[in-house]
């Protein structure tokens, strides 16, 4: 209809405010919460760029103050969180090579970690492979165990679901699943080269870390899985449902890890560039 008429929706919706104030607030409000409660743990940010996709012309400041007058304001919490990673082993440490690249697309970078999760009468271990560029989960893998063959599966995953070529860079810690020989071996195998952080920086791999910290404060804090098929099955409905095809991120400009990517990588296959410094 603006179309037709020939005006902006911001215009469109800037006399509706002014006409009917009370009427296009109502309607706000109910686009607002349909979005909140849809997307249980956006904050006024994200809820904001959600409304301008879908055509709403909202300010953020306007939606904060909305949330917080509906109490919509996601909260998070911090918890206890057990150890996942053992560093003092006499393997060899890769350098860091992640921290020197500049990504052009996909395949290029891929970022792995490992996280606890509780159930009901023990902890379980999630395995994750990222790729960097895009954000997407390509692989993930669930076990009772530590060992490096959960972080394997769950990069055996991703190499049959991206088939990348030689040269890709993995990122990890410097724990004994990524140090393994067995780890080090599969990826020598595909022509990966291994990156790891340096000791005592989790920031050399930010990316990994805050999607295990959007994983807990999304799917997992406040709820109760009494078994690990249960956990299973909805890991997979959150990665696969909803993560990486409707989730904003907003390092991506607001967009979910499928869409980006589907916009933006390359029609031909490219190489990051890496540089080193000078000293």
């Amino acid at each position: 209809m603006c179309w037709l008429a020939r005006v902006s929706r911001a215009g469109s919706y800037r006399a509706w405010a002014a006409a009917e104030p009370d009427a296009e607030e109502t309607e706000l409000r109910d686009r607002l919460q349909r979005v909140a409660v849809e997307h249980r743990h956006y904050g006024y940010r994200r809820v904001t760029a959600e409304l301008r996709r879908q055509g709403r012309a909202v300010n953020h400041k306007r939606v904060a103050r909305l949330m917080r007058l509906d109490n919509l304001l996601a909260l998070r919490r911090a918890a206890f969180r057990p150890p996942t990673t053992d560093s003092a082993h006499g393997l060899h440490v890769y350098l860091n090579l992640a921290a020197r690249l500049t990504l052009t697309g996909p395949d290029q970078l891929w970022l792995a970690d490992l996280t606890y999760i509780q159930l009901r009468g023990e902890f379980v271990y999630l395995a994750v492979v990222l790729d960097r560029w895009s954000r997407k989960v390509i692989g993930w893998q669930l076990s009772r165990s530590l060992q490096s063959a959960v972080a394997m599966e769950a990069l055996q995953q991703a190499l049959k679901a991206r088939r990348p070529p030689p040269g890709l860079v993995h990122h990890s810690d410097r724990g004994i699943q990524y140090a393994s020989e067995e780890y080090t071996s599969m990826l020598s195998a595909y022509g990966i080269l291994p990156s790891m952080s340096r000791a005592g920086n989790p920031w050399d791999n930010a990316a990994c870390e805050s999607f295990m910290k959007t994983l807990k404060a999304e799917q997992i804090d406040g709820r109760s899985y009494a078994t690990m098929e249960e956990l299973r099955q909805e890991i997979a409905a959150f990665l696969d449902g909803y993560y990486n095809l409707r989730r904003l991120h907003s390092s991506l400009g607001y967009r979910p890890p499928d869409e980006f990517e589907q916009q933006h990588a390359p029609s031909t296959p490219a190489a990051a560039r890496m540089e080193f410094s000078k000293a």
